[in-house]
């Protein structure tokens, strides 16, 4: 799997395929993934981590089931932008699956991701337990939605920079 920046996805992505969000925490790996038009993410079921064999497996399978033709996945930078080990270790995570598969991923960065799911899931009313159980995969669907505002941007041919005229 090569890791891609999102310019680079945007020119090799294959019409009418979906693309996935994932949200690599310890436990759980949040899940989302696109319509086929790549304007809505869609949150899914998490993957309960068990070892790296195991979650790579369901998570080959899921691709396949979803027709993903890219992985965006959150990474957790600092709020300061530093990198610290959560960032090692999804880089090692995304290293590791390139070894695989050939599908492509892209690293986002996913700072107050999980902030801005849970006020969603808050002002949904959803309760404390549901909130838990769904939490990674709606940062998920915050990671992606990202992705996927910027690669419309890219395909309307804007530069996405804020001070572009």
């Amino acid at each position: 799997m090569a890791i891609l920046t999102i310019e680079e996805l945007a020119e090799r992505l294959p019409p009418y395929q979906a693309v996935a969000g994932l949200d690599l925490g310890t436990k759980t790996i949040g899940l989302s993934v696109s319509d086929l038009g790549r304007r809505f993410a869609t949150p899914r079921d998490v993957i309960r981590r068990v070892k790296f064999g195991i979650d790579a497996q369901a998570l080959l399978f899921f691709a396949e089931k979803e027709k993903v033709a890219a992985f965006v996945i959150g990474l957790p930078v600092n709020m300061d932008g530093s990198e610290g080990p959560r960032c090692q270790a999804t880089r090692a995570f995304v290293r590791t699956m390139g070894e695989r598969t050939d599908i492509p991923s892209v690293l986002w960065d996913e700072r107050l991701s999980t902030v801005a799911a849970e006020r969603v899931l808050i002002e949904m009313d959803v309760s404390r337990k549901k909130r838990a159980d769904r939490i990674d995969s709606a940062a998920a669907s915050f990671i992606l939605q990202g992705a996927l505002d910027r690669l419309a941007l890219l395909a309307r041919g804007a530069s996405g920079d804020r001070d572009a005229p």
